[in-house]
C-alpha cells in the first residue's frame, strides 16, 4: 500500500480509493457496481421479478379505475332509464298576485325576465348536480285545461277537446318544420291580446284534425274568447329528449277518461298549443290559471357514484333546505321544487350496497393470494442467496447495510416495473380517479421492494455460515406463531358470524344522506369480506401442522414394501420444508376464493334463468289477448329447435261465485302440462288427478256462449283445480263456481295445492283440465314452447305465419323466449361490470395461486435435482426417478387440493346464510320487485375444477422436471460444495 503524509508531516498509510492531492477524497463508488454485479450474475432472476411487479401492479391498479368506470355507468344509465319527468328538477311558481299592478304581472312572465330567472337557477344548483343546459327549458303554461269551442276538433264521446297552452323556450332548437312555420308575437302582447299565433306537433296535429290556419277558440277572462291561429306544425328532431318527454303531452295529444259514478265510460282529447315565448302575457288572460316553470334536466355525463351522497344532499337541498331559499330568491316567494331524482339516486345505492360486498370478497380474495405470491418471490431470493449473504454477515457486513443493499437492489428493478403496471393500468382502463391506482401501484411496488430485505433481516439476525435445519421435523411452532393463529382464527370466526348475522349488506354505509365515503364500506364491513380469505388462512395454518404426521405414519409399512420408493418418497415429503407455509397458503386461499366466486357466478345465473322460467313457464311463450288459431300449436311444432307445445286457455279475470274479486284460471290438457312442469320444476303433479270425469265438464252456457255438446245444464261433477296456497286459503276445498268473461260458468274444486305452476306467475292461480271447460273458453290463447335451442327468430317467423293465415285471430301474438327475458335481468352495467370484475378478480387470484406452485417447484428444483444425481449413481433408473417426484409431490398437492374443496365447501355454507345475491342477479327495469330471490350456494365444478387443477399441475411439473433431468448430465449436481 503507497504512504501519505500527515498533518504532522510524517508519512501514514494511504487509504485505498484516496487521492493523491491532499485534502480530496474519491467518492465511494461501492454500491452501484454491487447491484450491476447483481443484475449481471441473475438476470433471469431480475426479469422475473419485474414481470411479477409489472403484472400485479397493473392489476391492483386497475382495479378501483374499473369498479369506478362500471359503477359511475351504472348511476348513469339508472338516471337515464328513469326517464326525464322523474329526473328533472321542476321549479314552478304560480302566476304574479293580482295585487300587482298588470303590467308588471306581464313583465314577469315575458322571456326577458323568465331568462334572468333560469340563469339564476344555474348558479344556484350545486356540485357535484350539473344541469344540462342544452335541455333544460323554461316557459309559461297553463294548469287548468281550456275547452276548445271548434266543433271540427275530434270528440269521441261527444265532450269537447281541451287545450293546454304552453309558451316554452327553445322551440327552434328543438324541432323541425313539417309545414308553416314558427308563431311569432308581432306586437307587444298583452293580457287582453285577442288573437295569437301557434303550432302544433305532427302527433297532435294528425290525431286532432289540425292543420296549418286552423283557428281555435279558448275562453277568456272577462274578455271575448283567445283566438289561437295554426301557423305551424313542428316534428320533434329527438322525441325521447328531456324537452319532449319531461312534458309529454307538448309532444303527443290524450285521450283522457274523466271518473264517473257508473255508466259508460266517456272520454275526451287534451292536446298542446305552442305558443311564442313572447306571448306568454296573453296567458294571464285565460282560466286556465299560468304558471312559469323552469325545467331543469340533470346531465348524466357528469354524474360520478362516489358523489352519490353529494348528489343526494343537492338535490334534498333544492326541495326543501338552503336551496330552496336560493330557488325563491332568484324566481319568486312562492316557488316549489319537485323531482323524483332523490329517489332514483336511493334506488340505484341500494342496488351498489347489495353489490358492492360480493366485489371486495374477490378483491380480497385476490389480493391475498397476490400479496403470499410477492412474498414467496422475496423468500425464494433470500433462500437461492443464502450462502451469499450468510458470508457477507460472516465478513463483517452489518445488518443495516446489508438490508439497505437489498432494498436498493430491488428498488431498481421494482420501481421501473410498477411504474409500467401503473402505466398499462391507466392504458388498459382509460376511465377513473389517479389517486387510488397510484396508491394501489405504490403499495404493491413498496411490498416487492420489502419482501426480500425483510426476509434476509428475519434470516442473518445472528451471523452463521451453516445454519440448522428448517424442516417441519426439526422446526416447532413458536409461541408468537400460536398467538398469530390464534388471532386470525378468533377475526375469521367473527366475520363468519357477522356475515351470517347481518348479511353482506346489513350496515352498509351506502344509504343516501349518510355521509360516508367511497371506500369498499366500513372496517366491519371489510372483515366480512375477508371472511373466506380468513376461512382459508386458518385451514392452511392447521394442514402445516397436521399433514406431515400421516405422511410419517405411511412411511413406516411403506418402508418394508419391496423398492425404496415409495418410503423414500413419503420420508420426504414428511420432511417437507418450513417454506411451504406459504405455498399452501396461496393455493388455499386461491381455491376458497375461487369456489366462493364460482359459486356466486354460478348462483346469479341459476338465479336468472329460474326467475326467466317463473315468468314465461316454459323455454318460450306465445300468448295473445283472444284465441290463437287452431293451426298454430302445429305450425310452432315444426319450427327448428321445438320440443313440445302445451295450449293453454286463461282466463285473467274469472269470478268465484258473486263476488269481485278475479282469479286467474287456466285450461290445460293434463298429460302435456304434466310434463312441462315436471320438466321445469315448477310444480310437478300427476296427470290423472287433474282429468276432469268421463261424465263430461262442468261448463254452463251463458248469455251468448253455446254449449258443449251433450250439455243439458244439469248439475255435474266439478272439476278437479290444481291451485296455489292463497287461493285455497280463501276458497277451501268445496266446490264452488266461476264466471268467466264469456259469460259461462264452470264449477271447480280444489284437490291439488301447489306455490308454483308454470301456466302463471304468481301467488293466485287456478289450474283445470281444458276439457272441462266451453267450446269458447276451451279456446287456446297461450302456447308454451319447450326445446334445447328454440330460436327466436324462426319462432316469431312462426306465429307470425300461423296468426297471419287464419282470420279468426282476435289479436297479434306476442312472442317472448327465455333467453331474452333472462337478458333482461342485466338492467344495470352496474351489474354486469361487477360481474366482469368479480370473474376476472377470480382468475386472477386463480393465476397466482398456479404462480405459487410454480415457485414453489422452482425453489425445490435444485435439490431434487441434486438427489436424481446421487441416486442414479446408486442405480436408479429414469422411470423410477420419475415415480419418486411425482409421489413426493402427489401428497402436498393431493392434500392441498382436498384442503382446498373442504374449505371451499365450508366457506360457501358458513356464509351462505348471510350473503343475498338479488341484487346483483335479478335487478329489473323501473325498479319493478324482482321474481323470486337469489341465494348462495355450492358451486360443484367450482369446487372440484381448480383443485384438480392444482393436483395436475403439480404432478405434471414433477413428471416433467425428472424427465428434463434425466436428459442432462449429473456432473454439476455431483459438484463437491454446490448447494442444491
Amino acid at each position: 500500500m503507497g504512504r501519505d503524509s500527515g498533518s504532522d508531516g510524517r508519512p501514514g498509510i494511504r487509504r485505498p480509493g484516496s487521492d493523491e492531492r491532499p485534502g480530496f477524497r474519491r467518492r465511494d463508488h461501492s454500491v452501484a457496481p454491487w447491484i450491476r454485479t447483481w443484475l449481471r450474475t441473475a438476470p433471469g432472476a431480475a426479469v422475473a421479478l419485474a414481470l411479477l411487479v409489472m403484472a400485479t401492479a397493473c392489476l391492483a391498479a386497475a382495479f378501483p379505475r374499473a369498479v369506478e368506470r362500471y359503477e359511475d355507468a351504472g348511476l348513469r344509465q339508472a338516471v337515464v332509464d328513469a326517464t326525464a319527468p322523474r329526473t328533472s328538477l321542476q321549479v314552478s311558481a304560480p302566476q304574479p298576485g293580482t295585487y300587482i299592478p298588470q303590467s308588471e304581472r306581464e313583465s314577469a312572465v315575458r322571456p326577458d325576465s323568465m331568462r334572468k330567472s333560469y340563469e339564476r337557477l344555474l348558479n344556484v344548483v350545486e356540485r357535484p348536480l350539473a344541469v344540462d343546459p342544452a335541455q333544460s327549458t323554461y316557459g309559461v303554461r297553463n294548469v287548468n285545461n281550456l275547452e276548445a269551442a271548434e266543433t271540427w276538433l275530434p270528440m269521441p264521446s261527444g265532450l269537447p277537446a281541451q287545450m293546454s297552452l304552453a309558451a316554452q323556450s327553445g322551440l327552434a332548437e328543438h324541432s323541425r318544420m313539417s309545414a308553416g312555420r314558427l308563431p311569432r308575437a308581432g306586437d307587444t302582447v298583452s293580457a287582453a291580446t285577442r288573437e295569437v299565433e301557434a303550432a302544433v306537433t305532427t302527433e297532435t296535429a294528425k290525431r286532432l284534425n289540425i292543420k296549418v290556419g286552423s283557428v281555435i277558440h279558448v275562453p277568456g277572462v272577462q274578455r271575448d274568447p283567445l283566438a289561437v291561429r295554426i301557423t305551424g306544425i313542428v316534428a320533434p328532431r329527438d322525441p325521447e329528449s328531456a324537452y319532449w318527454t319531461t312534458q309529454p303531452l307538448l309532444r303527443t295529444p290524450s285521450l283522457i277518461r274523466p271518473p264517473t259514478q257508473g255508466g259508460e265510460p266517456e272520454t275526451y282529447w287534451l292536446g298542446a298549443l305552442l305558443l311564442s315565448p313572447d306571448a306568454a302575457p296573453v296567458l294571464l288572460g285565460t282560466p286556465g290559471e299560468p304558471a312559469r316553470y323552469w325545467l331543469l334536466t340533470p346531465d348524466p355525463a357528469a354524474l360520478t357514484a362516489h358523489d352519490l351522497s353529494r348528489l343526494g344532499s343537492a338535490v334534498a337541498s333544492l326541495e326543501s333546505g338552503p336551496g330552496l331559499v336560493k330557488v325563491r330568491a332568484s324566481t319568486d316567494a312562492d316557488t316549489g321544487v319537485s323531482t323524483d331524482l332523490d329517489e332514483v339516486l336511493a334506488s340505484y345505492a341500494e342496488l351498489r350496497s347489495g353489490v358492492r360486498p360480493l366485489v371486495s370478497v374477490a378483491a380480497f380474495g385476490t389480493g391475498a393470494v397476490a400479496v403470499v405470491v410477492l412474498l414467496m418471490g422475496g423468500r425464494l431470493t433470500a433462500d437461492r442467496r443464502r450462502t451469499e449473504l450468510a458470508l457477507l454477515r460472516a465478513r463483517g457486513a452489518s445488518l443495516r447495510g446489508l438490508t439497505r443493499r437489498l432494498l436498493t437492489e430491488t428498488a431498481v428493478v421494482a420501481l421501473p416495473a410498477g411504474a409500467l403496471g401503473l402505466a398499462g393500468a391507466l392504458l388498459l382502463v382509460p376511465y377513473g380517479r389517479a389517486p387510488y391506482a397510484v396508491g394501489a401501484a405504490l403499495a404493491v411496488t413498496l411490498l416487492a421492494c420489502a419482501a426480500l430485505p425483510l426476509r434476509a433481516l428475519a434470516a442473518h439476525r445472528v451471523v452463521g455460515v451453516h445454519g440448522a435445519r428448517e424442516d417441519l421435523a426439526s422446526v416447532r411452532p413458536s409461541r408468537r406463531r400460536t398467538i398469530a393463529e390464534l388471532t386470525l382464527l378468533v377475526l375469521a370466526s367473527t366475520a363468519v358470524l357477522a356475515l351470517r348475522s347481518r348479511g353482506t349488506s346489513g350496515t352498509s354505509d351506502e344509504a343516501l344522506g349518510s355521509g360516508a365515503s367511497d371506500n369498499l364500506g366500513s372496517s366491519g364491513d371489510q372483515l366480512v369480506a375477508m371472511a373466506p380469505v380468513l376461512i382459508g388462512v386458518i385451514a392452511a395454518l392447521v394442514l402445516v401442522r397436521l399433514y406431515p404426521l400421516p405422511l410419517r405414519w405411511l412411511a413406516r409399512p411403506a418402508g418394508r414394501l419391496r423398492g425404496a420408493i415409495g418410503h423414500l418418497s413419503l420420508a420426504r415429503a414428511g420432511r417437507t420444508s418450513v417454506s411451504t407455509v406459504l405455498p399452501l397458503l396461496a393455493l388455499l386461499t386461491a381455491l376458497t376464493t375461487a369456489a366462493f366466486g364460482g359459486s356466486v357466478l354460478a348462483g346469479v345465473a341459476d338465479a336468472r334463468d329460474r326467475a326467466a322460467v317463473l315468468n314465461l313457464g316454459a323455454d318460450a311463450r306465445v300468448e295473445a289477448e283472444g284465441a290463437l288459431p287452431a293451426t298454430l300449436p302445429e305450425r310452432v311444432r315444426s319450427a327448428p329447435g321445438v320440443q313440445e307445445v302445451t295450449p293453454l286457455s286463461i282466463a285473467y279475470e274469472a269470478k268465484p261465485g258473486a263476488g269481485v274479486e278475479s282469479v286467474p284460471l287456466a285450461g290445460v290438457d293434463p298429460e302435456g302440462y304434466a310434463r312441462l312442469a315436471g320438466r321445469t320444476g315448477l310444480g310437478a303433479f300427476p296427470a290423472g288427478e287433474l282429468k276432469a270425469s268421463p261424465a263430461g265438464g262442468s261448463a254452463k252456457s251463458g248469455a251468448g256462449s253455446p254449449s258443449k255438446p251433450g250439455a243439458d245444464g244439469s248439475a255435474k261433477a266439478p272439476l278437479p283445480a290444481l291451485a296455489s296456497s292463497a287461493v285455497a286459503d280463501r276458497y277451501g276445498t268445496h266446490p264452488f263456481s266461476l264466471r268467466l268473461s264469456d259469460g259461462s260458468d264452470v264449477t271447480v274444486r280444489i284437490t291439488l295445492l301447489r306455490d308454483l305452476t308454470p301456466a302463471l306467475p304468481g301467488t293466485d292461480f287456478l289450474i283445470v283440465d281444458r276439457a272441462g271447460l266451453g267450446t269458447v273458453a276451451a279456446r287456446p290463447n297461450t302456447l308454451l314452447v319447450t326445446g334445447d335451442h328454440v330460436s327466436g327468430g324462426a319462432l316469431r317467423k312462426a306465429v307470425a305465419a300461423g296468426t297471419g293465415a287464419d282470420a279468426d285471430a282476435t289479436a297479434r301474438a306476442d312472442v317472448r323466449l327465455r333467453s331474452e327475458e333472462r337478458a333482461r335481468y342485466v338492467d344495470s352495467p352496474l351489474q354486469s361490470g361487477a360481474e366482469r370484475v368479480y370473474a376476472a378478480a377470480v382468475a386472477a387470484g386463480s393465476g397466482y395461486a398456479v404462480l405459487a406452485l410454480l415457485l414453489a417447484l422452482v425453489r425445490v428444483a435444485p435439490e431434487r435435482a441434486a438427489l436424481l444425481a446421487r441416486l442414479r449413481t446408486m442405480g436408479l433408473t429414469r422411470s423410477q426417478g420419475r415415480r419418486l417426484l411425482v409421489l413426493e409431490a402427489l401428497p402436498q398437492a393431493l392434500l392441498a387440493a382436498a384442503g382446498g374443496i373442504l374449505t371451499g365447501w365450508a366457506a360457501v355454507r358458513l356464509l351462505a346464510p348471510g350473503i343475498d345475491l338479488t341484487s346483483i342477479a335479478l335487478a329489473t327495469p323501473g325498479g319493478a320487485p324482482p321474481t323470486g330471490t337469489a341465494a348462495l350456494h355450492t358451486d360443484p365444478a367450482s369446487l372440484f375444477l381448480p383443485a384438480l387443477t392444482v393436483l395436475l399441475l403439480a404432478t405434471g411439473i414433477a413428471a416433467g422436471q425428472a424427465w428434463w433431468t434425466g436428459r442432462r448430465g449429473s456432473v454439476r449436481e455431483l459438484r463437491a460444495g454446490d448447494s442444491r
